[in-house]
């Protein structure tokens, strides 16, 4: 790791709580949520995994409901508060419904969640003003 990191401007501690969560433990977060997410499509929508046509998108369609709940709710998905961290406003205590909705449409859009910029954050999280942080 550079020795750029945690990047500057966010005014976040550059360790322990509250600090950016690093790469690796967002990575294993969203993993914990497809996994799951896959799950709760083949037990309560009968999706096969691995199938095609409209039922391939059911599990894309329970992350979005699962981000959009707990992220509204808890501030944190299952994956997030696994690997101890939550979603964070900039600049506010919490987060607004309309910031929720922002960052899960494009998360599950995924290129903006693979393109991060100087901060370190994704794109998604830069178009909704979040940031996701150790708890």
């Amino acid at each position: 790791m550079s020795s750029t990191f945690p990047p500057s401007g966010l005014g976040l501690p550059a360790d322990g709580p509250g600090s950016l969560a690093r790469l690796g433990r967002r990575l294993l977060a969203v993993i914990v949520d497809w996994v799951l997410c896959v799950l709760v499509s083949t037990v309560l929508f009968k999706v096969r995994y691995g199938s095609t046509g409209p039922g391939a998108f059911a599990p894309l369609a329970v992350f979005a409901g699962e981000n959009l709940l707990l992220l509204s709710t808890v501030g944190s998905t299952v994956g997030h508060r696994l690997l101890g961290m939550r979603v964070g406003a900039l600049g506010r205590a919490s987060l607004t419904p309309v910031q929720v909705l922002v960052r899960t449409v494009l998360l599950c859009l995924f290129i903006p969640a693979v393109i991060w910029g100087k901060d370190g954050r994704g794109l998604h999280d830069r178009a909704a003003g979040t940031v996701l942080v150790r708890r």
